[in-house]
């Protein structure tokens, strides 16, 4: 009789702990999903809920998105090319879109750049990078207005930086 009892119990118990009880968290800011939002209608003078329908809200226009810093960094460079030390020596501050330890990977990404339209040349960092400049500047508000500008016209170079010749 005993084990009878206890198989009882043990049973009742399962099956009884089987049931989920978890509920939807409940809020006073959230509401039920599965109640229908309630639309409510003022009885009164057709004229006038027209006119008030037909006057609009003024736009907003949408917040402008902050820029994004402009990254600097101060190195010692020195140029690949003696046509690009010439025209650029006197320079101090270089866009730079690329930087690659491998001159040849260097060279290739100049050359999809001269296809687009830019006129790149290659500097040669302290650091050991081959850095791909674009423009270079002897002013500093020139270069980051060129920054600046290349982020609007070239999305895909959003990354494009300013490095200070040493």
């Amino acid at each position: 009789m005993k084990k009878i009892v206890f198989f009882a119990l043990v049973a009742a118990l399962a099956l009884g702990g089987c049931k989920s009880k978890k509920q939807m968290a409940q809020s006073q800011y959230t509401s039920d999903p599965t109640e229908q939002s309630k639309v409510f209608t003022v009885p009164g003078d057709d004229e006038a809920r027209k006119q008030q329908e037909t006057v609009k809200e003024p736009e907003t226009a949408a917040p402008a998105e902050p820029e994004k810093p402009i990254a600097v960094r101060k190195e010692q460079v020195s140029f690949t090319s003696q046509d690009d030390r010439t025209n650029n020596e006197s320079n101090t501050f270089f866009v730079i879109l690329g930087s690659f330890s491998n001159l040849n990977n260097a060279k290739n990404y100049r050359e999809d750049l001269l296809n687009q339209g830019f006129t790149p040349i290659i500097l040669h960092s302290e650091t050991g990078y081959y850095r791909v400049c674009v423009n270079s500047y002897q002013n500093e508000t020139d270069a980051r207005s060129r920054v600046a500008q290349i982020r609007q016209t070239y999305p895909k170079y959003s990354d494009v930086w300013l490095l200070i010749k040493d």
